[in-house]
């Protein structure tokens, strides 16, 4: 690979509502802060045809993802834990556009009290999960994965299906159960939310270069609690990992995007040109 590929971020939400004014000048901030591609996912399958659409627009630059996100919302105002029916449309459009897809997700588990106060819904939770990587297998796609307050349940879930590719996306659990997704072979993004999280920069320590990409989760997770996050603070997640692991900026930069390639082989095209 060429020595300057600049930067993947793995994980973004640029369908959401927050970029819907300057998703242009958000893109063009994410270029010249040399980020190369960009994973972006949904939470809900009223955002697909935006995450279709807007990844369509910048061809070689985003690249989409399918899927339904742990905790749905009924209204504006209402989050609930998933539920099976949720899928019912999901499904088959995923099904109806998997060949313009780079993987599925957002997916995962969310076992946050307020969500999740029954052990009906976690089991409910964990159905939705099993018949989303049961797609992703299908098609041969990686996972994006959520699994806040869930970090060990994620993984065990994840094995007991027989996932191979997998993203941990912002992974919540401790760096234990974290070297539990590396002896599956996981990677694990990690946001710009790491400056200020002891969590985040333990699990940085403990596993090793070969499993860490980078994300930002935007507009979510980023350097400065309720401010918008955007992919141009990549370089952040980036220069504090380097910082941890004590080696160059452009060695995190060049691991991360050479894993990011191993993990979605459909990016190889735009990264090595």
């Amino acid at each position: 690979m060429q020595e300057e590929m600049g930067y993947v971020d793995c994980h973004c939400h640029l369908a959401a509502p927050e970029f819907a004014d300057d998703l242009d000048i958000v893109v063009k901030r994410g270029k010249e802060a040399n980020i190369k591609a960009i994973i972006v996912v949904p939470e809900f399958f009223t955002e697909f045809e935006r995450t279709l659409d807007i990844c369509k627009q910048y061809s070689d630059f985003l690249f989409p993802c399918l899927g339904i996100h742990p905790v749905q919302r009924d209204s504006e105002l209402t989050e609930r834990s998933v539920m099976p029916d949720d899928l019912k449309d999901a499904i088959p459009f995923i099904d109806s556009h998997y060949n313009k897809i780079v993987g599925i997700g957002e997916v995962g588990l969310d076992f946050t009290p307020f969500y999740t106060k029954e052990n009906d819904s976690k089991e409910k939770q964990r159905e939705v999960f099993r018949l989303q990587a049961a797609l992703a297998q299908k098609y041969d796609l990686p996972l994006n994965v959520h699994s806040r307050s869930a970090g060990r349940p994620t993984i065990k879930a994840l094995k007991e299906c027989g996932a191979t590719k997998v993203v941990l996306h912002a992974y919540s659990g401790n760096a234990a159960s974290a070297m539990e997704g590396v002896q599956a072979g996981y990677y694990f993004s990690i946001p710009p939310c790491i400056v200020r999280s002891e969590q985040k920069q333990n699990i940085v320590k403990r596993i090793p270069m070969d499993n860490i990409l980078l994300e930002t989760d935007s507009p979510a997770l980023g350097p400065e609690k309720q401010v918008r996050n955007e992919p141009s603070n990549i370089t952040v997640s980036c220069e504090w990992i380097a910082k941890i692991k004590g080696i160059s900026v452009e060695d995190v930069q060049k691991i991360t995007t050479e894993n990011a390639c191993k993990l979605f082989p459909k990016l190889k095209s735009v990264l090595l040109k």
